[in-house]
């Protein structure tokens, strides 16, 4: 492929993936051509600390190795696996989904939730928020009840379910965005703006826009 964006999906599902690039190509808007790779020794999602921690080893060769014509790098899964071994690594711009959509949703000093499937992520996500310097603005995180998974392959569950969590995070914790926190959850979050008058934030074209921003800044 000639010059374009890298988006690695560190979750080994290939439909996540088709999902995922399908969604940056959108936000893309005839900027960049964007390809993708997809992890194949992590999980089909990836749902807890240890599996989030092993992942970015798989996560850093795929970015290490990519071929030449790379623009940019984005690594979509809420977490960042790998983000910052992989930025030692290569030259270009390198972007995590979490990194960049809590930039985005506390723009303006905005506080901002996430509305989430992983609860025992709760955790690592908070970290990425208190890396950022982003924590006095941080609502913290509300869950959908029962297995991540399961409900992530429920396409209308999915939806009433991080509804549900959007809602609380907005009118319990206060939240001014929400981001909602996955790569698998990317065409949910698309789904749920116009539900809202509060800016959901999905964390895809987010990531999309910042490789472009610091593409820009390197020029």
């Amino acid at each position: 492929m000639t010059s374009h964006i890298l988006l690695i999906n560190p979750n080994s599902s290939r439909a996540s993936s088709d999902m995922m690039v399908s969604i940056a190509r959108k936000a893309a808007t005839g900027r960049s051509a964007v390809a993708v790779a997809t992890a194949e020794r992590n999980p089909l999602m990836i749902v807890t600390p240890e599996q989030l921690r092993l992942a970015a080893a798989e996560v850093t060769e795929i970015g290490s190795n990519h071929e030449p014509g790379c623009l940019g790098i984005i690594v979509s899964a809420f977490g960042d696996p790998g983000l910052a071994a992989l930025r030692e690594r290569v030259a270009v711009p390198v972007v995590g989904i979490c990194e960049a959509s809590m930039i985005e949703a506390s723009r303006a000093g905005r506080r901002f939730g996430v509305a989430t499937t992983t609860p025992d992520l709760l955790e690592a996500i908070g970290d990425r928020a208190r890396d950022l310097g982003l924590w006095h603005l941080y609502t913290g995180i509300r869950c959908t009840p029962g297995d991540p998974v399961a409900v992530a392959a429920d396409e209308r569950l999915l939806k009433l379910s991080l509804a549900e969590a959007v809602r609380d995070c907005i009118e319990i914790d206060g939240a001014e965005a929400v981001i909602i926190g996955g790569g698998p959850l990317g065409q949910a979050a698309e789904q749920l703006q116009p539900l809202f008058g509060t800016p959901i934030i999905a964390p895809i074209p987010a990531a999309v826009e910042r490789v472009f921003e610091l593409m820009q800044v390197n020029a």
